[in-house]
């Protein structure tokens, strides 16, 4: 696939993290068109990927690609869709990046093309160690289909998923990382101001971070029993409150996501 002619439509976050992953694990597109409305953004992405061609305003120019990405937010795919319909050649393979819309909405806005694939992208693909599910249309054949999992295998994990399943990815392993960092992030901070170096803070929660998942899934304990391995609990009094936060923030946006 890396030799393949490659167009990102949309230049922000998700595509600077896919560029960074391809890049970290040296699997760059040797041929790369990106276009986007906002000159600044292509601009210092370009800053950063110089081997990379910016197309501002240009999304025609990004469609005429052998392998097409689709970085836009769902309230901008139909009107796009409908301009490029005419740029994509029979062999063109499509890889949109939103949730909520379906493969056969958007076979629809491209006037019946369909040899589309939906992925939800992680952060984490950024540094190759992302969890990227994917739905295929059946007309993505297998040789292809394999060949788009290898090629997407250096970003992280890319496990097939059934399409009506990927919102849930979205709010849960897309989304998940903001739900963690700041706390993460925070007892690095707490940490440092207790006299710990600053690689000493950022090793240890590395450990603890990696080691409390691995325990609750891996250890053939049941979740109650996982977390009764630690007496003391100083946020237990606020647990059933956190709870609520993320049921009551997730679940509208989860169904807004499904609904529309």
């Amino acid at each position: 696939m890396t030799d393949k002619t490659t167009g990102f439509i949309g230049g922000g976050r998700v595509v600077r993290i896919l560029l960074g992953g391809f890049r970290k694990s040296g699997r760059m597109p040797e041929s790369i068109v990106v276009s986007d409305t906002n000159p600044g953004v292509l601009q210092k992405l370009k800053s950063d990927y110089p081997q990379i061609h910016i197309a501002p305003g240009n999304n025609r120019e990004a469609a005429k690609k052998d392998l097409v990405f689709l970085g836009l937010h769902p309230p901008a795919l139909s009107g796009v869709l409908a301009e490029i319909k005419d740029c994509l050649e029979p062999e063109t393979l499509l890889v949109s990046l939103a949730p909520k819309a379906t493969l056969a909405k958007l076979s629809e806005w491209l006037g019946g093309f369909n040899r589309i694939v939906r992925m939800i992208p992680n952060a984490a693909s950024i540094i190759g160690q992302g969890y990227n599910p994917v739905a295929f249309s059946e007309a993505i054949s297998p040789v292809d289909k394999d060949a788009l999992k290898t090629y997407f295998g250096v970003l992280g994990k890319c496990p097939e998923v059934r399409e009506e399943m990927l919102e849930a990815y979205a709010i849960l392993i897309a989304m998940g990382p903001t739900y963690l960092w700041f706390q993460l992030d925070e007892l690095c901070k707490l940490a440092v101001s207790y006299g710990m170096s600053q690689t000493e803070a950022e090793s240890g929660i590395l450990e603890m971070g990696t080691g409390a998942m691995k325990t609750l899934f891996e250890s053939d304990m049941t979740a109650a029993e996982v977390m009764d391995l630690i007496p003391v609990k100083p946020l237990g009094e606020e647990e059933s409150t956190i709870r609520g936060i993320y049921r009551s923030k997730l679940e509208p946006l989860y169904r807004k996501l499904k609904n529309g």
